[in-house]
């Protein structure tokens, strides 16, 4: 929930923020002359990018914590076998065998949305968020279309 409520508010003073930027650029193109015009639609340009933005990683959001919510249903959700430091953080070794777990099941069956998942929380476990998200994609693409194979 506190995650929800943290989004939400970002996304709620980002929004704020596209707002204003686009209404100084609406500013500068009234104003007229070239040089404003100019600047007006170059700062345009920034809230629609960051509106984008903010669209695609809600989608991307969305649809993971529905697969979460679809796994976590089927008894499928990997539990949390790390271990982890006195700080509380994962101890890298763990994370790594894990990641070897959920590697070789993803390479076994390569078309189950379910070990690309499962492998994206492994790759965020690592501290890998770049591969974690493309795992992440990869699962939500399966899922909507489980013909679609690379």
């Amino acid at each position: 929930m506190r995650a929800k409520l943290s989004y939400a508010l970002t996304a709620a003073v980002l929004v704020f923020y596209f707002v204003l930027v686009g209404s100084r650029g609406v500013l500068l193109i009234k104003a007229g002359t070239p040089l404003t015009v100019t600047f007006g639609l170059a700062v345009l340009i920034l809230p629609v990018i960051g509106v984008w933005f903010l669209w695609k990683n809600t989608q991307f959001v969305r649809r993971a914590n529905a697969l979460a919510a679809q796994l976590d249903a089927e008894g499928g959700l990997p539990a949390d076998e790390l271990r982890r430091l006195p700080s509380g953080r994962v101890d890298r070794d763990s994370a790594d065998e894990v990641f070897a777990r959920r590697k070789a099941e993803t390479e076994a069956a390569p078309d189950d949305w379910r070990t690309w998942f499962r492998l994206a929380i492994a790759y965020r476990d690592a501290r890998d968020t770049p591969r974690a998200r493309k795992a992440m994609q990869r699962a939500i693409t399966l899922h909507r279309d489980p013909g679609t194979a690379t």
